[in-house]
């Protein structure tokens, strides 16, 4: 699909922050270190999840979209895709929470687990992306 954007790419790259997420904030990666940073208690993170992952998917959806449609030229690759995608989630996502956190005073762990997640999630995104043409 040159030019054109794969809707059916975009749904399964907004899904693959979830599962990224999934394993990225669980306990085997860096569930203790997000808690921390963001002095959580357990009680804190529970209820109101429908709304929670419900608007995250939307959310997700919405950037996929958006990276779909940077990536939407015939000439895009897997590889592009993943360049771009890791572009976008450094340069962009990852350095605005950054900047957001310094002016919260946040440790640096926040940015690291939370830009880290998504530069990741963006990279990984750009691949879906550019491979699903």
């Amino acid at each position: 699909m040159s030019g054109e954007i794969n809707y059916l790419a975009v749904v399964a790259a907004a899904a693959s922050t979830f599962l990224i997420g999934g394993l990225w904030y669980s306990p085997l990666l860096f569930y203790k270190p997000w808690m921390k940073a963001n002095g959580f208690g357990e009680n804190d993170v529970k209820g109101g999840q429908g709304k929670i992952f419900g608007l995250a998917f939307l959310f997700s959806l919405v950037m996929a979209a958006n990276l779909a449609a940077f990536l939407a030229g015939p000439d895009t690759t897997v590889s592009w895709g993943a360049t771009a995608g890791l572009l976008a989630g450094l340069g962009w996502v990852a350095l605005g929470i950054a900047i957001v956190a310094l002016f919260e005073h946040r440790p640096w762990s926040y940015i690291l687990v939370n830009g880290g997640y998504f530069v990741v999630a963006f990279t990984v995104m750009g691949a879906i992306l550019g491979a699903w043409r």
